[in-house]
């Protein structure tokens, strides 16, 4: 079973980060990641905003392998290589359900007690919680800009 059959990772979850920097994969989720990548996570950094992006390893291996393909000569992909595989750091949902997340990647997202994992599909996003909110509230306030309707978005009807 992988991800890519049809099981999603959706929904936003307020969480505590612990002093030693672990943060319990919410219940609901467990047993999918458990059949899905055996407990086994990949944890880098998003390139675009302060936040961590936590993919269960077969979905990551897809990615690291697109992302490795790149030409290395073209500067922006080689960026990509080095932010994204660079910061790459395998993890594994211990016996308690929770996921060590490093110093460094808790640094650059700035991390801190309060914590919200945000379901994206194949993925999460790990955010402080008031950068959450900050951005929550930045993307809220450009919905209703024209700018930000591409012809893809403007074909959805929700």
């Amino acid at each position: 079973m992988s991800l890519s059959d049809n099981i999603m990772l959706r929904g936003v979850h307020s969480l505590a980060l612990d002093a030693k920097g672990r943060v319990a994969v919410p219940s609901r989720y467990r047993a999918t990641l458990e059949a899905a990548a055996a407990n086994q996570l990949v944890v880098t950094i998003d390139t675009e905003s302060k936040c961590l992006l936590i993919y269960p390893l077969p979905e990551w291996e897809v990615i690291q392998e697109k992302i490795s393909a790149l030409s290395s000569f073209n500067k922006a992909a080689r960026r990509i290589q080095r932010l994204l595989i660079g910061y790459a750091t395998d993890v594994e949902i211990d016996a308690s359900g929770r996921l060590l997340i490093s110093g460094p990647l808790r640094e650059y997202a700035e991390l801190d007690k309060k914590v919200v994992l945000l379901g994206q599909g194949n993925k999460f996003e790990l955010w402080s919680e008031t950068l959450w909110e900050q951005a929550r509230d930045e993307y809220i306030a450009a919905a209703g800009s024209d700018e930000s309707m591409t012809e893809e978005l403007e074909q959805i009807s929700l």
